[in-house]
C-alpha cells in the first residue's frame, strides 16, 4: 500500500512557488471530466531558479523567475525588469 499523500504536505510545497519578476503564483482550478465531473487541482507556474549578472554592480544575483520572467528580462533587460518588480512589490531589493 502506498503512503497517502498530506494536504498539508503539498500546501507548504506550493505556497513559495512565486516569480519575483512577473508575481505569477499557484492557482486553483477544477479538472473537468468528460462527464463534466469535477476535482479539485493546481495550476502551478512554470518556475526556475536562475542566476542574473547585474553588470552595474558586477555581481550575480539568484532569482525564482517563471518562463515569461525570463522572456521579460530578455525584452526589457535585467535593470529595467528588476525596477518594475520592486515598483509593483515582487521583491524588495535585489
Amino acid at each position: 500500500m502506498r503512503p497517502v499523500k498530506k494536504r498539508s504536505q503539498e500546501k507548504y510545497r506550493i505556497m513559495s512557488q512565486i516569480c519575483q519578476i512577473t508575481g505569477k503564483k499557484v492557482m486553483r482550478g477544477n479538472n473537468v471530466s468528460h462527464s463534466k465531473r469535477r476535482t479539485k487541482r493546481t495550476f502551478i507556474p512554470n518556475l526556475f531558479n536562475k542566476r542574473f549578472f547585474l553588470e552595474d554592480e558586477s555581481r550575480w544575483i539568484t532569482l525564482k523567475v517563471s518562463a515569461a520572467g525570463i522572456k521579460d528580462i530578455t525584452k526589457k533587460g535585467l535593470k529595467q525588469a528588476l525596477a518594475d518588480a520592486q515598483s509593483q512589490g515582487f521583491i524588495s531589493k535585489y
